[in-house]
């Protein structure tokens, strides 16, 4: 038994993404589709004393072309300093703001990027490492892509030896289960509900942030507060 996941790129994801990493097999970036303006590609949320604030990192956007998130490109490096500012007025109170300090500001100051989707996977993997999830990432293009919705997810699946695809549930609006089963793969919604609120900065307490905050806030206690983690 195989299981895989299948989940666009995402800046510096919110916990439920790295859960879904940590509950398969391989995880496969879906780099190679469009590149959806003012949507998680590009940014996250934290939480600061003013409440929720964006982090954007800016991107080249050619006007109406259909460009793929895994050709667009970032706009200067002016933006990583200031996003670290940003991270360091509101976290470094946290309990933990240290201990992921110590990995994550080289990749911020000391690295540069030219590629959304390639900035995406340095944060994601470097997380993962940090949590000791030992899943094997992937990006969809490395491989020959097959055209419907479904189809092509289906066929990722079935090129990595995949015998469950779990699948996030926003999915369910738009997957053909047939095609799946037509292929003799198990089709699975992760669910996202059920989480514990852990010890946060700032007020009311808010799941959806970026995982950063779970990180600053708990360290390695954050699986805790996850249930494939750890």
């Amino acid at each position: 038994m195989k299981k895989v996941a299948i989940l666009q790129s995402n800046y510096i994801p919110w916990k439920g993404y790295f859960d879904m990493i940590a509950s398969v097999d391989e995880f496969i970036i879906y780099d190679d589709m469009q590149y959806t303006r003012r949507d998680w590609r590009n940014r996250n949320q934290i939480k600061t004393p003013q409440g929720l604030q964006w982090l954007t990192v800016p991107v080249q956007v050619k006007g109406k072309y259909e460009q793929k998130i895994n050709e667009t490109i970032i706009d200067g490096t002016e933006w990583q300093s200031k996003h670290w500012k940003t991270i360091v007025q509101n976290y470094s109170r946290a309990s933990h703001f240290k201990e992921i300090a110590n990995f994550l500001e080289p990749l911020y100051l000391a690295n540069t990027y030219t590629h959304i989707s390639k900035l995406n996977r340095c944060f994601i993997e470097a997380v993962c490492t940090y949590l000791e999830i030992k899943t094997t990432i992937l990006d969809s293009s490395g491989f020959c892509l097959v055209d419907g919705k479904t189809d092509r997810l289906a066929e990722l699946c079935k090129q990595v030896g995949g015998t469950e695809y779990i699948s996030g549930p926003a999915a369910r609006d738009y997957i053909d289960k047939q095609v799946f089963d037509d292929m003799a793969i198990t089709l699975t919604y992760f669910d996202y509900n059920g989480y514990q609120k852990y010890p946060q900065l700032w007020g009311e307490f808010i799941h959806g942030v970026s995982i950063l905050d779970l990180l600053f806030n708990c360290g390695k206690d954050a699986p805790k507060y996850m249930r494939y983690v750890g």
